[in-house]
């Protein structure tokens, strides 16, 4: 209980933009987000990230790339 007390993630919306490609499942239009992610333990900051997130217009799943 403690650990959650003093562990935190903050995240925060740098941008969004359409991706080529469509959805998978509904066949709707993919959009990139851009996502400030930053850990803290105790209000110090522990990790600093940020990642690309791509998600469907409209029925909103997360799609995951593969390479």
């Amino acid at each position: 209980m403690c650990l959650v007390l003093l562990c935190g993630k903050e995240e925060r919306v740098l941008g969004r933009m359409q991706a080529p490609g469509f959805c998978p499942h509904c066949g709707g239009k993919v959009e990139a987000v851009d996502v400030e992610r930053r850990w803290r333990l105790c209000f110090l900051p522990i990790c600093f990230k940020i990642k690309r997130n791509y998600s469907c217009t409209i029925c909103a799943r997360r799609l995951v790339l593969y390479y």
